[in-house]
């Protein structure tokens, strides 16, 4: 298993179509390109998403960015190659490792940065942070902490879908791991049931967090997991662009016009650690430099250069624009506001008639309040004044010149030999 992790384990899937390819697809032979405009545009959303998780991990180092961090360099094929051929009426939901796919399916770069650090004019109002994109107005359903979380949210948008008698299909990104939850089970048995209109394709980068695969999941081929429960399902060749363009193509029109729910398992692989904090010791840097030479960039780019589609000044124009967007959006994300502190409950409930009772308890006070009076108590009430008196004494020096939260272990050795202050209990 471990040598499948870099080689073709069937090589018959190069002669296979989109729609019925088996085997892991690495070695699928080259699909034919599209529209040199359509080229330019695959070449640069994927690096536009590159330069942005590398971007989004130097600002989380610099503790710009809070929470967690997920990254998916290398993943872009994927991810580029199925949201390009869905249509603005579609929907698409994910995990946790979606910073690329808000971008991809339009969210502004700038917005996205806000989010991640917690800014007002993050694309989840600085709510959701890394783990939680969500763009409402291009029908990206959001990013999911919850491991398998976002399958059965999916069946439910599709099943919207069907009942309005909507010709939009739902796609549902998920990882490898999330193929073992009891979700995974219970949404294809319902989709299958209902013969709704949603594509299932599940991004196996080959572990679990720190688990391969083979040591998490008893049947190995994806694929074919969900067949037992009536979704058929395919590989194909996640680290190429045009492979998932065009299988993921195919499956979105059996979705729409036959209304069968299909699975697809996109072998991709991610070049950075799980998450930001990461160690990275259950596998060797030997296989990931393997990969490393399937990035589906490199890999794009160099085609479009070989067959005269792109040119090396286009290239490098391209890079530059790319790279003033990513400049701009740490900008934009640093200019933005943090979000008001009595803004703490905004957004969450649907406050009125519907919710005769308190729907939030806010125990900052001596006497604690509702959450829908947080804007009033917040801004000039008993909140306020408590947080700025502890602001205050914060900013106080001691007489010993230590502030009043430090505690003895706090003290240096000079300090310590000092007599302690008759107003300062021993």
């Amino acid at each position: 298993m471990a040598k499948d992790r870099t080689e073709t384990a069937d090589p018959d899937v190069a002669q296979a179509s989109p729609a019925s390819a088996a085997g892991d697809g690495k070695s699928a032979a080259a699909y034919p390109l599209p529209d040199e405009e359509t080229c330019r545009q695959l070449l640069e959303r994927m690096a536009l998403i590159r330069r942005f998780e590398e971007e989004a991990g130097r600002q989380y180092q610099q503790a710009k960015a809070g929470g967690f961090l997920h990254l998916a360099i290398g993943e872009e094929a994927t991810i580029v190659g199925t949201t390009s051929v869905m249509r603005p009426e579609d929907y698409l939901i994910g995990t946790y490792r979606t910073h690329g796919h808000a971008i991809a399916r339009g969210t502004d770069p700038k917005n996205v940065m806000a989010e991640l650090f917690g800014r007002e004019d993050g694309c989840s109002r600085g709510r959701g942070g890394s783990m939680h994109i969500f763009d409402l107005e291009r029908r990206f359903m959001g990013g999911y902490g919850i491991v398998g979380g976002n399958l059965p949210i999916a069946a439910g948008l599709a099943l919207a879908s069907d009942y309005k008698g909507e010709e939009a299909v739902t796609v549902c990104m998920f990882g490898d791991g999330a193929s073992n939850s009891g979700n995974f089970g219970e949404t294809m048995n319902l989709a299958a049931l209902w013969k709704l209109p949603v594509v299932f394709l599940v991004e196996n980068n080959l572990y679990g967090m720190g688990t391969a695969i083979e040591r998490h999941s008893a049947v190995t081929d994806l694929s074919r997991k969900a067949e037992g429960l009536g979704v058929s399902g395919v590989r194909v060749d996640g680290m190429d662009v045009l492979a998932v363009r065009q299988t993921v193509a195919e499956h979105i029109r059996i979705a729409r016009d036959d209304r069968q729910p299909t699975l697809v398992e996109a072998f991709t692989y991610r070049f950075r650690g799980h998450s930001a904090a990461d160690p990275e010791v259950y596998r060797t840097k030997e296989e990931v430099e393997e990969w490393r030479k399937k990035d589906p960039i490199t890999v794009f780019r160099d085609r479009l250069l070989a067959e005269g589609v792109i040119s090396e000044d286009e290239v490098e124009q391209m890079r530059e624009r790319v790279e003033q967007r990513v400049v701009d959006a740490v900008g934009f994300a640093d200019a933005s506001p943090e979000p008001p502190l009595e803004s703490l409950y905004d957004h969450l409930y649907v406050v009125g008639d519907q919710v005769p009772g308190w729907y939030a308890v806010d125990e900052r006070t001596p006497e604690p309040h509702r959450g829908e009076e947080e804007r009033e108590v917040g801004a000039a009430g008993e909140a306020k004044k408590l947080a700025e008196a502890g602001a205050a004494y914060a900013g106080q020096s001691s007489p010993t010149g230590r502030r009043p939260s430090q505690t003895m272990e706090d003290r240096d050795a000079a300090d310590a030999l000092e007599d302690e202050s008759e107003e300062e209990p021993s």
